[in-house]
């Protein structure tokens, strides 16, 4: 008589109710800590998300680690982006375009600040979506520049400090009040960023390297 041989065990798998609260929770947090920043207490996530104050914890063990995810998230949302952009076969522009309104509206520019103050930048989750944001961000202003519709004096520095700078609101301002101007004064610089360049910049094109280099340097 021939010995059944038992079928490996399958991964375990999150329950999908259990994948739904942690998303309701990374957009609640997303939500409140643009609005009230990263020190907003976690029982009001929790409330806004509806869950218990358990399965926040359950989720994330410390805020850091939920700070952390919900500037991961905003990133792969906005490589997203980038990478539709890429997909179009239309005009190149036009995609960029499109591409830097949609980035605006994840509140990428709000976020990111928060990095540097609550937890370590140099993170590999937070290393690899930012690392694949900046490679699809140069991939979309290449093929701009290549279909001679983009500037040559820019670089992706230039876009990310200008669209980050535009995107966020002015200091005492609430996000709410601000929404109705984002989109207008991004699409002005936008406008600027066309080719032929109707004059010249002043300094180089600011590189990814010169974001990252200390202040005093």
């Amino acid at each position: 008589m021939q010995t059944a041989i038992p079928d490996q065990r399958k991964a375990t798998r999150p329950r999908a109710d259990a994948l739904r609260n942690r998303e309701r929770i990374v957009l609640a947090a997303r939500e409140m800590f643009v609005e009230h920043g990263p020190d907003v207490p976690l029982d009001d996530v929790a409330r806004r998300a509806g869950v218990g104050n358990a399965t926040v914890y359950r989720n994330f063990p410390d805020r850091d680690a939920l700070v952390r995810e919900v500037v991961c998230s905003v990133m792969d949302r906005t490589a997203r982006a980038a990478e539709l952009a890429l997909a179009e076969t239309g005009d190149a522009f036009e995609a960029l375009e499109r591409f830097v309104h949609a980035s605006a509206d994840e509140r990428i520019s709000a976020l990111c600040p928060m990095v540097a103050s609550t937890f370590d930048q140099h993170h590999p989750d937070l290393e690899a979506a930012r690392g694949r944001v900046e490679r699809l961000v140069a991939e979309v202003m290449d093929r701009a520049k290549a279909a001679g519709q983009l500037r040559g004096d820019v670089g992706v520095g230039d876009l990310m400090i200008a669209a980050a700078q535009l995107s966020r609101p002015p200091a005492g301002t609430g996000c709410v009040n601000a929404d109705r101007f984002v989109h207008r004064h991004l699409q002005l610089f936008l406008d600027g960023l066309r080719a032929p360049a109707r004059s010249v910049l002043p300094g180089a094109a600011v590189t990814l390297e010169d974001l990252r280099r200390p202040c005093d340097q």
